[in-house]
């Protein structure tokens, strides 16, 4: 407090980060993400080293089965933030699909970056397209995990169920642990670009990345607006051409219960650090303060959006 009075001229400023000025209202911003080897994983540490130099606070991550276990928990007020998938926090607004009932307490800091559906498969399996995987054993991703609801709802798409698969209820690093050891003939790994676990398997095995047509995902993304069809670059994992996908923003979601002020702050540090989160994994070089607001699928903070305005 003795310090806080001495610096006094900082006030009208709203504080600045670190030793600098003020902190946050809260001492502890915990960031729920997903896998240890994903791009959430990754990015969020970086985020949460942020916010703990320049507020002084405990901000760690949380490992996680991801999108719908991030939001549950959030529900349950055991984290301040968590990336997500925007179709999961599509259904937590609307109380749709996973959720019961609407979620209030989410609120939405910005959209961030596409997570690119990756199907893969052995370069011998003879699957080519979602269609030649009825009969096969695939990964699906941590049951009610952000990749799982968009296998379903892809698959579903492509007139498949469950029941005309044997599936495998396993994250990024176990999945390809599968495909490496024969045990899955495919598998989904749906994240920012490179996959870490996937760029590891393409060093050590010959893969295919199954396609996804872009006329599918169009009727598709009729009933569920949040598929885009996007590419899988050429060379991404040592294919030779552009891969046809399905993608879905992520998204950065925050308590609605958390003071203006301190959202306004992290959304602030969170954009002036793009750099550092970049240099953690490429996927956040999609991120952009320009494109933020688009695609929004919940409430946008209040904090959040005076950071906007005020840019």
């Amino acid at each position: 407090m003795l310090l806080a009075a001495c610096g006094g001229g900082n006030e009208e400023s709203g504080g600045e980060a670190g030793g600098n000025g003020e902190g946050l209202d809260t001492n502890i911003v915990t960031i729920a993400t997903g896998g240890s080897s994903g791009p959430y994983n990754i990015i969020g540490t970086t985020l949460a080293e942020t916010y703990s130099n320049e507020f002084g606070i405990n901000s760690r991550t949380q490992t996680t089965g991801a999108s719908v276990e991030n939001v549950n928990l959030m529900k349950e007020d055991k984290i301040e933030m968590a990336f997500t998938m925007s179709d999961v926090v599509s259904q937590a607004v609307e109380g749709t699909g996973n959720f019961d009932a609407p979620i209030e307490k989410v609120n939405q800091i910005a959209a961030l970056y596409p997570n690119y559906v990756q199907v893969v498969t052995t370069a011998d399996s003879g699957i080519e397209t979602l269609s030649d995987l009825e009969g096969k054993r695939v990964a699906v991703g941590d049951q009610n995990s952000g990749v799982e609801v968009n296998a379903r709802n892809l698959l579903k798409g492509h007139g498949i169920t469950y029941d005309d698969l044997e599936v495998d209820y396993l994250g990024y690093a176990e999945a390809a642990d599968g495909l490496r050891a024969g045990q899955l003939d495919a598998a989904f790994l749906t994240s920012g670009l490179p996959n870490a676990s996937l760029l590891e398997l393409s060093e050590s095995l010959d893969i295919r990345l199954v396609t996804i047509k872009q006329e599918d995902v169009e009727e598709i993304a009729q009933d569920q607006s949040y598929f885009v069809p996007m590419e899988i670059p050429a060379d991404t994992y040592g294919n030779e051409e552009a891969v046809p996908t399905a993608a879905i923003m992520n998204a950065l979601i925050v308590r609605e219960d958390m003071s203006e002020e301190d959202v306004y702050k992290l959304t602030k540090a969170f954009f002036e650090n793009l750099d550092s989160l970049e240099n953690s994994h490429q996927a956040a070089s999609d991120i952009s303060l320009e494109e933020a607001q688009e695609g929004l699928v919940a409430p946008l903070h209040p904090g959040a959006e005076r950071y906007y305005n005020e840019q």
